[in-house]
């Protein structure tokens, strides 16, 4: 009998493997090719415009990918609002007030639903907007594999379960993504995109202000400036993540890190004496081998639990199932 039962947990087991190695499979950086050949034009050309107006807008979209591929899986599930059978992602602990980009998005599907309407997924359009965001501010480029579509539900339960939070300790973080199929190696690698963006007072301020151990003493006072302790005021003031060159895609993130100067407590447990040390080292020195892992750390994020075939939908708004 527990012959019987162990055979069937193996079959189990393994027909999921081949469900996702086929799910992946039916993904294509061709996929568009014949019925919108100029898709990926057309979202590159929007998401330069909106990186060109507000610079910060590049790590915003890197970060909308990450947001919804962690959820779910990459299936445009982030970008749903709030409805009479939804609760809406966006207003979990990760994202409330945080997560944008939403418009830049929305005006990416509208611009490619004129030129090939009901053809081009929300999942795929976030998927290349965060290449060309990365592209743009000098970072990595990649191949975007595609021919995702778009779920008809959201989980505002699993988006605060399975994101991390900038008080995560690092077997937290490991944990988190591998449980997505990402290494701790992957996991520092997207770390890295921190390199551009900022963060809100509320998320660094116990950090500069309450700790004494590891962080630079001129780098948390610099902070305490425009995010004093004691207060709610300010939750919502700003920071970059790299204090260096905010707006630049290089690997000076890792080397704030060596020197204690990773604004969220989620950046700097990534060298703090622990298991990814020996990584951030290795990213510090060599940016071309920080960029290359952190290209193919994309791409293994954008395979995760996509739906393809004739699982999900085309959304013709990213925000609504319509």
């Amino acid at each position: 009998m527990a012959t019987a039962v162990t055979k069937a947990a193996a079959m189990v087991s393994m027909m999921m493997m081949l469900l996702s190695v086929t799910c992946q499979a039916q993904l294509s950086s061709t996929f568009y090719a014949n019925t919108c050949p100029n898709a990926l034009s057309t979202i590159r050309t929007t998401i330069r415009s909106a990186i060109a107006a507000e610079r910060r807008m590049a790590a915003s979209l890197i970060r909308l990918h990450f947001h919804d591929c962690f959820v779910q899986g990459c299936d445009a599930s982030i970008l749903l609002d709030n409805a009479p059978s939804i609760i809406s992602e966006k207003t979990a602990v990760q994202n409330n007030n945080s997560a944008r980009g939403f418009e830049v998005i929305d005006k990416a599907k509208a611009e490619v639903e004129k030129v090939c309407p009901g053809v081009v997924s929300c999942a795929d359009i976030l998927a290349v907007a965060a290449r060309d965001a990365s592209q743009y501010v000098g970072g990595p480029t990649w191949v975007v594999k595609l021919g995702r579509r778009d779920s008809t539900t959201a989980s505002q339960s699993l988006a605060e379960s399975n994101l991390p939070r900038f008080t995560n300790d690092l077997p937290t973080l490991i944990s988190l993504f591998e449980n997505k199929g990402l290494s701790a190696r992957d996991m520092v690698a997207l770390s890295g995109s921190h390199t551009i963006g900022q963060a809100q007072c509320a998320t660094f301020r116990d950090r500069v202000n309450n700790n004494t151990s590891d962080i630079d003493a001129g780098f948390a006072s610099t902070r305490r400036r425009n995010c004093p302790a004691g207060t709610n005021q300010g939750n919502t003031n700003l920071a970059p993540l790299d204090l260096v060159t905010p707006n630049s895609f290089d690997n000076n993130y890792f080397k704030n890190l060596l020197h204690k100067k990773g604004l969220l407590q989620s950046d700097q447990v990534l060298f703090s004496g622990g298991s990814t040390d020996t990584i951030v080292s290795e990213y510090s020195r060599n940016p071309s081998t920080f960029k290359s892992d952190f290209a193919a750390a994309m791409i293994k994020m954008g395979d995760i639990d996509p739906l393809t075939g004739s699982n999900g939908i085309i959304r013709k708004l990213c925000n609504a199932v319509v």
